[in-house]
């Protein structure tokens, strides 16, 4: 939150320490050991100008929350909306105006009976979904759309360093929808949705379960960290079916 304010200009009057403990405030308050955390950061005064604010007001608050997107893994498709040029928008600033693109394209590809969307850049690779980052895995590795049209969420960064803990390679690169063919599985990853399966993107399906995948690996993984419980083991390789 605190990159996203500075790359806006919007003036954040709280250190990243300070909004950990009114964290565990709010948490203390409401009796909650299990939640999940929403904190914004907003205009102070009202502003009809084209210009950033010169004050802000910062609300944060706390309910229990499932799994947003489910414990079963996900029917995707390639939605017809790209994500925002990163020339026109900050776009791995987490802007509360960057879910209107994420609403739109999730209502369409629900609407045609999907799960879920997947957007891609303007220039055709494969980029992230509405509210999570996207990654599958091809002959023990794991692949995932680099900076530059996503945003690089927490949950996608300790994934990917978790991985590699783990010896598993993580390639960050471009790629576009052809290069799921052939590919073990599928996950998605984000504060709310954690770490999901995806059984398939349209036409391509991942015959691996997801449980027998490196994803499912580190999904546990994340949760013991998450938890603080016991860390199971990990491999580079896949669990045979």
């Amino acid at each position: 939150m605190e990159y996203s304010c500075n790359t806006v200009g919007m003036p954040l009057p709280y250190s990243v320490e300070e909004l950990i403990q009114i964290s565990y405030q709010l948490l203390e308050k409401n009796g909650l050991t299990d939640a999940y955390i929403r904190p914004l950061v907003y205009a102070a005064t009202p502003n009809m100008s084209l210009k950033c604010a010169s004050s802000s007001n910062l609300l944060m608050a706390v309910w229990e929350w499932g799994k947003y997107l489910g414990d079963q893994s996900l029917r995707l498709t390639i939605s017809p909306y790209e994500r925002p040029n990163p020339k026109a928008v900050p776009i791995e600033a987490k802007i509360s105006g960057h879910y209107v693109n994420s609403i739109i394209a999730s209502t369409e590809a629900k609407g045609r009976g999907y799960d879920e969307a997947l957007l891609l850049d303007m220039n055709g690779y494969v980029a992230e979904g509405p509210g999570a980052n996207f990654f599958f895995e091809k002959n023990g590795e794991l692949f995932t759309a680099p900076a530059g049209s996503i945003l690089r969420g927490i949950t996608r960064n300790t994934i990917i360093d978790l991985a590699r803990e783990a010896g598993i390679t993580v390639h960050e690169k471009f790629f576009t929808p052809a290069a799921l063919q052939g590919a073990t599985g599928a996950f998605m990853t984000g504060t709310a949705a954690e770490v999901i399966g995806v059984s398939s993107v349209d036409d391509v399906v991942f015959e691996t379960p997801f449980q027998d995948t490196i994803g499912a690996q580190l999904a546990r993984r994340y949760q013991a960290l998450v938890t603080g419980a016991l860390a199971p083991a990990l491999s580079s390789k896949t669990t045979p079916a």
